[in-house]
């Protein structure tokens, strides 16, 4: 867990624009196996977000964000369950940009149900942070015991191809897992304040300006640590950091790289071998 808060946070803002103007999404769905395939058997959408289903074996589920973005006021809850063996992957149209807040946070939280033996892969496409956002961002799962999730999320705090640096931002990440009930993983995510000068400190990030989270949560998770890790041996032409760990049914993978681009190539290389089937097509967009 990562905890690191400056002492000299700036007071916010006092925020300009009313709160009728600020996004307000709401996207509900409920996947099952229809003995052709994963279908979608309900679907509810409300504000700028929608969900798309493109034709793909396995089912994918697109999340949509019309305005391009989040800002300070906006929030996007999303619900997303699946039947007995049900089948999906859940995937961004593009990476997710959160702008400068002048008060408000932005947030977003995912609630995610695994009925008996479906399987699901949540892999959006970056988050980045700019300078002055406030992110507030929880995911929440339910899975049954025989069920397999397979998850990554990558967090980029600014373009450093554009130039861009950030001084002043926020992330605070929830994620709590259950399996047949029971808390199996519980992690906590606090970054405030100079980002940029906490991720250069060495106990930190060491220089980092991306930061990647995977977690595989299956009943062959302990037993495929050992080939994780040579998956995620060393590559001399890209400036990545990995760590792998196994325990309680689970297995968790954290990489850091000061560079963005040299992350999603990495990462996108170990998902591919690691589940053995081909990314999302808007991955390779």
């Amino acid at each position: 867990m990562l905890d690191v808060i400056s002492p000299s946070d700036p007071p916010p803002l006092k925020s300009q624009l009313p709160a009728y103007i600020r996004a307000r999404g709401i996207l509900s769905a409920r996947l099952q196996d229809s003995g052709r395939g994963t279908r979608v058997f309900d679907l509810s959408e409300a504000g700028g977000y929608r969900l798309k289903f493109p034709h793909a074996d396995p089912c994918e589920a697109m999340i949509v964000n019309t305005g391009g973005g989040m800002a300070g006021g906006d929030h996007l809850a999303l619900s997303l369950s699946l039947g007995p063996q049900a089948v999906a992957v859940c995937s961004t149209q593009s990476a997710e940009k959160i702008y400068r807040a002048e008060r408000d946070r932005a947030e977003i939280t995912v609630t995610l149900t695994l009925d008996d033996a479906a399987n699901l892969a949540w892999l959006p496409q970056e988050t980045i942070l700019f300078d002055g956002a406030q992110l507030h961002r929880k995911l929440t799962l339910d899975m049954a015991a025989n069920a397999t999730f397979m998850a990554c999320e990558t967090v980029v705090f600014g373009r450093s191809a554009m130039g861009e640096t950030v001084h002043a931002a926020s992330l605070v990440d929830q994620w709590d897992i259950r399996r047949n009930g029971k808390l199996v993983f519980a992690e906590r995510v606090k970054i405030t304040g100079d980002i940029q000068s906490l991720l250069d400190r060495p106990t930190i990030g060491a220089g980092a300006r991306a930061i990647a989270t995977m977690l595989y949560v299956a009943p062959d998770a302990e037993a495929r640590l050992e080939e994780v890790r040579e998956l995620l041996a060393p590559d001399d032409s890209a400036p990545v950091e990995w760590g792998a760990s196994a325990w309680n049914g689970l297995l968790c993978i954290r990489a850091v790289s000061p560079e963005a681009s040299a992350l999603r190539r990495q990462t996108a290389r170990f998902l591919n071998r690691f589940r053995q089937l081909p990314l999302p097509r808007v991955w390779q967009c």
